[in-house]
């Protein structure tokens, strides 16, 4: 009684003991090997939930150290089964090396929620503080973790977000007006509120099944921003399948022909825009004369322009880059790939890392940094229509697809891509796909999501799917795809949701952890007298 009079808690709002080690331990690694299978090529979207929660349940009364450790644990097993593909060429050094990296910041992660837990439980005991401040607090917590480790060092890694599970979901509708940082942040607060519904002594099942039902109704319900068709384009869009990759071996000249021969497929059809992958042209298509040649008879055989993937280069600098290609004109825009993936595309810090890969025998894996012309913009003027464009790993930065929209007014995404280095069956492509899928109906747009070896689909902008194309086999799809000018609040806030959220919690904690250290120096000064 003692201790319920100086809390004010009632006791059926009581919350049971932490876990014992051994348990969180096991909640810990549970959740990490249960949260791969809520991605693709699975799409059990619905297994975020528990996964998130099983992590977070483990650092409820955790000391630092094993929070970091039980984080660690959580996110590196979740990782090395994530992002096994990356393998194919490169072995398991690099798998190990990143998983390493992106467990440091889940450790870090494991940290701040152990912090939110032991300073916010004993402030939110009532009903509205255990299901909506401590859900809200520990939902911020994790969304500022996942937006630090999407954006730093060198660009972050953003593979792995919760907000990637859900692109076959009824809860896809969300990015539309929160973005994915608002998305994450939703799953995250779910996976909470379902640990506060648990571990609450002596509450009514029905209520909390009640409490749970609201919740994930309200979320459901919310429908897609609504988007206006402005018009449409008539798009064909060809996959060589050509294995060649940054690292795959290839004659010169295959990559180019095998998809002009797969583009005959098209023959005889009208239309506005053709768009080729990401290296579709090989290397510097813009200076080669035979390579222009190539392209310009493409362009003149549909009366129409190309957007093809190539390699560039400005003096020293190196680039990953789209072209436009006019019928009759050649090329006459540039798009550079403005987030190429560190430690593939190009080495940060070569000074510090040249050394240690040249030791383990990888340095001729990334035998040139491509370079990053922060200044390209990222849209063309084609066929009458702004077409934002991203080249593969471009399709993950939410700056990037905001920029498109919101400031080129782009009405329809372009996302020609390479998948040809991470394998036949490769988990990765449709992983990048459902990130396509998600980056439509948070834009509203329709997508052109084009490989060399798939997975290529045409993607409307509620998501689904319009065609899609087998991998590994030479295709073409054709599709009249809608335009539109709509800017969607998940665009046009997005930003200032994410900021909202990190922000949010970052003060949350702190002002949390002042109140708790000055709860202590009260208590030792009652103490004393």
């Amino acid at each position: 009684m003692a201790a319920t009079a100086r809390t004010g808690t009632p006791p059926r709002l009581r919350a049971r003991q932490p876990l014992p080690l051994a348990y969180a331990w096991a909640a810990a690694i549970l959740g990490g090997a249960i949260l791969p299978f809520a991605f693709q090529p699975f799409d059990w979207w619905f297994l975020v939930v528990p996964a998130v929660a099983l992590a977070m349940a483990a650092l409820r009364g955790r000391s630092l150290p094993a929070a970091f450790w039980l984080g660690f644990a959580t996110g590196g097993i979740f990782f090395l089964l994530h992002i096994q593909w990356i393998t194919v060429y490169l072995g398991p050094v690099p798998l190990v090396a990143l998983t390493a990296w992106m467990a440091v910041w889940w450790g870090l992660g494991g940290m701040a929620l152990a912090l939110a837990w032991r300073w916010g439980e004993p402030r939110m005991q009532g009903a509205l503080g255990a299901f909506l401040g401590m859900p809200a607090l520990l939902g911020g917590v994790w969304t500022l973790r996942e937006s630090l480790s999407s954006s730093v060092p060198w660009g972050g890694f953003a593979w792995g977000r919760l907000a990637h599970t859900q692109a076959s979901s009824p809860l896809a509708d969300t990015t539309s007006w929160v973005g994915f940082a608002g998305l994450t942040f939703l799953l995250a607060a779910l996976s909470a509120l379902l640990v506060q519904l648990l571990l609450q002594h002596r509450t009514i099942v029905r209520r909390r099944l009640t409490i749970a039902a609201a919740a994930l109704i309200a979320v459901v319900a919310i429908p897609a921003f609504p988007v206006e068709t402005t018009g449409t384009i008539r798009v064909g869009a060809v996959q060589g399948a050509s294995e060649a990759g940054l690292l795959a071996p290839y004659t010169r000249g295959e990559i180019l022909q095998e998809h002009v021969d797969a583009t005959r497929l098209l023959a005889g059809e009208e239309l506005d825009l053709l768009v080729w992958p990401e290296n579709a042209a090989e290397f510097h298509a813009d200076e080669d004369p035979a390579t222009i040649a190539t392209l310009d008879r493409v362009t003149a055989a549909f009366d129409a322009p190309l957007v093809v993937g190539t390699v560039t280069s400005d003096g020293d600098d190196t680039y990953n880059a789209l072209l436009q290609v006019e019928p009759g004109k050649g090329a006459v825009a540039e798009y550079r790939k403005r987030h190429p993936v560190p430690f593939a595309e190009y080495l940060p810090e070569r000074w510090l890392f040249e050394p240690i890969l040249d030791a383990l025998g990888f340095l001729e894996l990334i035998p040139r940094d491509f370079s990053v012309d922060p200044t390209s913009p990222n849209a063309f003027d084609v066929a009458g229509t702004v077409a934002g464009v991203a080249i593969c790993f471009d399709i993950i930065d939410d700056q990037l697809a905001r920029e498109m929209v919101a400031t080129h007014g782009a009405e329809i995404i372009l996302a020609p891509t390479n998948n040809a280095d991470f394998g036949r069956g490769s988990a990765e492509n449709v992983q990048q796909l459902a990130i396509a899928q998600l980056r439509a109906v948070e834009a509203g747009r329709a997508v052109v999501n084009i490989s060399t070896v798939g997975t290529s689909a045409m993607i409307a902008p509620d998501g689904t799917m319009l065609d899609r194309l087998p991998q590994y086999e030479p295709g073409a799809m054709l599709e009249e795809l809608p335009l539109s000018t709509t800017v969607t609040p998940g665009i046009r806030l997005g930003a200032w949701v994410d900021a909202a959220l990190c922000i949010g919690a970052a003060l949350a904690l702190a002002g949390l952890g002042f109140a708790a250290r000055a709860t202590r120096h009260d208590d030792r000064r009652r103490a004393d007298a």
